[in-house]
């Protein structure tokens, strides 16, 4: 079982920046992809950013250029560096982290870009 947290979420004004973070825990023994993906009110499940485990990176086309997604191998956890935000950016933001077999995801925290 693998157990995922999400943090770095709250409220930030358009063209700010947010990062957040997802720590996993549990049995980890090898991971082909962590991604964040989010879910607005209203509209479906998007992918934001994935990083497979030999560290490719994939973004969707909305939020190139203005995030990063980037993992601790150490403390087995992935960010997300959120820059130049925008009203559109605001969703739920959750962590998702797939092994062999089986795909986990966190709670989801809440990120909204608001003057």
């Amino acid at each position: 079982q693998v157990q995922l947290v999400e943090s770095g979420g709250g409220l930030v004004q358009p063209g700010g920046s947010l990062r957040l973070s997802c720590a996993a825990s549990g049995s980890i023994f090898r991971i082909l992809a962590l991604a964040w993906y989010r879910q607005a009110s209203g509209k479906q499940r998007e992918m934001v950013a994935v990083i497979t485990g030999d560290g490719n990176t994939n973004y969707a086309d909305s939020v190139k250029g203005r995030f990063t997604i980037s993992r601790d191998n150490v403390k087995t956890a992935i960010n997300l560096q959120m820059n130049n935000l925008k009203p559109e950016d605001t969703a739920v933001y959750l962590c998702h982290v797939t092994v062999p077999g089986k795909n986990y995801w966190g709670q989801g925290t809440q990120v909204t870009v608001s003057s």
